[in-house]
């Protein structure tokens, strides 16, 4: 069984002080690149992702929220390929995600802190029905594709493909994430001390309809969502966890710098790869403009550092 040492005191906060905090997990905690999307390879990674969260667990009331954009897609082309039967939509497929990954998340989190309680929630998230993504899918999901072999894809089953770091990759509706139905519940659970693993893969995408809920189809972007989910729930900290160490200016050219304590005005001064840094650029800015509280970006190994500011990239109304 893994220890968690505790860490130190996050940075704006006194010692002893138990403050919330939302941790939102990138495709890494579930598939490093080149890895299969076996469910053996995703425990692996999730088991280390619960060693860094069970550290900040000591201290703080932690949230969990988690990608599921190749599992998504992995689903997808499941259900395109038997055809006795039609497809299921990417809204109960999203459901499915939610319940898969929450489960491994969970699983390893009760096993890093076996005295802490830690429950997964299927969490619906209400989106515009006019919502101009509907018309403009960039929510990229599911894996890479050569370009001979997305060609033939798309034309099988009618799916939209864009460039994705010199490949191709199916994309997807991915409209503005706008109320978390379950929050209420959420809060209750929270508030009992539970490590909540919620609104995964960016939640379930649904519309009011006759006063009552419609699934979509479209998947809402985790790290939006994710912002959404801290502001509500009155979080001090949003954690963004990726692949990379910190948010960098002039990514990919020979003048990159990492980018260290800065502020939301100072981001929005500059631009950020689509699909990639600028939804985690974005939400950590609307979190810090709504809330006054700070948000980072960086390594999931670091998650105890980056909530002292020591490593990674920290956004603060001041900048410091």
């Amino acid at each position: 069984m893994t220890q968690v040492p505790a860490p130190a005191t996050a940075a704006g906060t006194e010692p002893g002080q138990r403050e919330r905090l939302v941790a939102a997990l990138g495709g890494n905690a579930l598939q490093r690149p080149g890895e299969p999307l076996e469910v053996d390879a995703q425990r692996r990674n999730v088991e280390r992702a619960a060693v860094s969260l069970g550290r900040l667990a000591t201290d703080h009331d932690i949230v969990v929220t988690h990608g599921n954009g190749p599992q998504v897609g992995l689903l997808a082309l499941e259900a395109a390929a038997y055809t006795k039967v039609k497809p299921y939509p990417l809204d109960v497929l999203d459901a499915e995600t939610e319940g898969m990954i929450g489960y491994l998340i969970e699983e390893s989190l009760r096993k890093t802190l076996p005295d802490r309680a830690a429950a997964t929630l299927l969490t619906q998230i209400v989106v515009d029905p006019s919502d101009p993504a509907f018309q403009h899918p960039t929510k990229p999901i599911g894996p890479f594709y050569e370009s001979a072999e997305a060609q033939t894809v798309a034309s099988a089953l009618g799916w939209t493909m864009a460039p994705a770091n010199g490949s191709y990759r199916r994309v997807v509706p991915s409209p503005e994430p706008r109320e978390i139905v379950e929050l209420g519940t959420i809060e209750l659970l929270v508030g009992a001390g539970t490590i909540v693993v919620c609104a995964g893969g960016g939640g379930i995408p649904v519309v009011r309809d006759g006063g009552g809920l419609r699934g979509v189809e479209a998947v809402i972007d985790k790290d939006l969502a994710s912002a959404l989910l801290a502001v509500k729930l009155g979080a001090r900290f949003l954690l963004l966890l990726t692949d990379v160490d910190a948010v960098e200016r002039g990514w990919g050219t020979p003048q990159a710098a990492t980018i260290g304590h800065t502020t939301p005005r100072e981001l929005r001064s500059m631009s950020f790869e689509q699909g990639s840094m600028a939804p985690k650029v974005e939400a950590a800015c609307r979190f810090v403009e709504a809330t006054g509280g700070i948000a980072a970006i960086g390594a999931l190994d670091d998650a105890p550092a980056l909530v002292l500011g020591a490593v990674g990239t920290m956004v603060s109304p001041g900048g410091s």
